[in-house]
């Protein structure tokens, strides 16, 4: 039996959606994107959402169209895929690391404002993750940040289908954008919703919406109620400014389309196998992720990943991969890669990242995943510990 960490379920129906589009006018600019948009903008509860080809794509849009000030920096969180705070260097912009929270290992909201209180101009902006699916409360990062007028970024990438419920009973979906300026998703195969490649942006604000639209394309514009110029005729359009081919193809919005309407399931499905990890585990050495949201808040995880924590996490990682069960680790604090090291971050920066780094490690977790992998997995985990 062979395990990865995580997969693609690719269904009959799926397959059929692309098929009918391959079998269409159109495999790019067609009305696909368009019609995944509408359905995922809804489903998140968010005015606009902007297809993209990945979510990397749609990260570097949503800074371009926010980086109003490149001499300030933008506060990221360390544990992350490092595309969170490369597209910020993608336009020569500044970034600055804060630490995580040691039971949710988001960005700490305290360190946050720490930061921000010791350089109160220093920064024009935030980027935060919703790590393994866990929301952050942007709520609270709204009500900390907007006194410094920051902007702020909501890598969801991890964790569509996540939201959370304050004590007062107002529900902040992942995705709404209620208190982000822009959030993010990817379709990567490893994730709730898969296209290949792909990524979505939601936004509540119309001309940040037709900002990615222009940008998405070239920088081109086709509304003649948008251009700068008189139209000349019905091929007219203007390229208004310097922008990218970051569109998403109408095979991949086909797919992803079609297994939004599974996310549901996927999720329930998720969160089951996350469970039964939790009870079968729980008397073993390791750490699980918690909450940091206020009490009384409930919290509903997407858990894209099942992360733990132990003292002993090669030994485990290697006799896992002996019974051909494959961990992952997510991730390495972005800050002690190499190449940003050489922009002058040094080790020690973010102590809580680095120790939650040294012991982290991401079990087999996909919403294809049966019993008996499951079991077979639990198995091996408490045989290595002497708990058979």
């Amino acid at each position: 039996m062979k395990i990865p960490y995580g997969k693609q379920d690719i269904q009959d129906e799926d397959i059929a959606a692309v098929v009918e589009t391959l079998k269409s006018q159109f495999l790019t600019q067609g009305p696909a994107v368009c019609d995944f948009e509408k359905d995922f903008a809804k489903k998140v509860g968010a005015r606009f959402a902007v297809a993209v080809n990945n979510a990397t794509a749609g990260l570097h849009l949503a800074f371009k169209v926010l980086n109003k000030d490149p001499e300030k920096k933008v506060l990221v969180t360390p544990i992350t895929f490092a595309s969170s705070s490369n597209c910020v260097l993608f336009e020569n912009g500044k970034v600055d690391f804060v630490d995580v929270h040691p039971q949710s290992f988001n960005m700490d909201l305290k360190a946050l404002e720490e930061k921000l209180k010791k350089d109160p101009q220093g920064y024009q902006g935030v980027i935060v993750v919703d790590f393994a699916g866990q929301p952050v409360d942007t709520k609270a990062l709204r009500k900390l940040v907007e006194s410094y007028g920051l902007w702020i970024i909501e890598d969801a990438c991890h964790a569509i289908g996540g939201n959370f419920q304050m004590s007062s009973g107002e529900e902040v979906i992942v995705g709404s954008s209620t208190y982000s300026d822009f959030t993010l998703f990817s379709f990567h195969p490893v994730k709730h919703i898969a296209t290949g490649e792909g990524g979505m942006i939601t936004t509540n604000d119309e001309e940040h919406y037709h900002q990615l639209l222009k940008l998405r394309s070239h920088g081109i514009v086709k509304e003649e109620a948008r251009f700068e110029r008189p139209c000349e005729g019905g091929w007219y359009h203007e390229m208004q400014e310097l922008g990218f081919n970051y569109r998403m193809p109408d095979i991949n919005a086909a797919l992803g389309r079609s297994q939004l309407k599974r996310l549901e399931q996927n999720i329930e499905r998720r969160q089951s196998l996350a469970r039964r990890y939790r009870e079968e585990l729980r008397d073993l050495p390791i750490k699980f992720q918690e909450s940091d949201l206020a009490e009384g808040s409930q919290i509903s995880h997407a858990y894209h990943l099942f992360v733990i924590q132990t003292e002993r996490r090669k030994e485990l990682y290697d006799n896992l991969k002996s019974h051909q069960i494959f961990t992952q680790v997510h991730y390495i604090p972005v800050y002690r890669h190499p190449y940003y090291e050489s922009l002058g971050f040094e080790k020690g920066l973010c102590p809580q990242a680095e120790h939650y780094y040294e012991r982290a490690l991401s079990l087999p977790l996909f919403h294809a995943m049966t019993d008996e992998e499951q079991s077979y997995v639990i198995e091996k985990i408490r045989s290595f510990f002497g708990l058979s």
